[in-house]
């Protein structure tokens, strides 16, 4: 998945998180990451 199409899933899921956060979970909290990034596809999906 893209960036761009992340970062519009992420609005779409109303998760508001700022990319630093985000980088930082990517890094430090790779379960924490997973969990937002499959938020996202399921609302992508719908």
């Amino acid at each position: 998945m893209s960036y761009s199409a992340f970062m519009a899933g992420l609005k779409r899921a109303r998760i508001e998180i700022d990319r630093k956060v985000l980088a930082d979970l990517a890094v430090q909290d790779k379960p924490a990451f997973a969990r937002i990034a499959n938020q996202v596809k399921a609302g992508i999906a719908h």
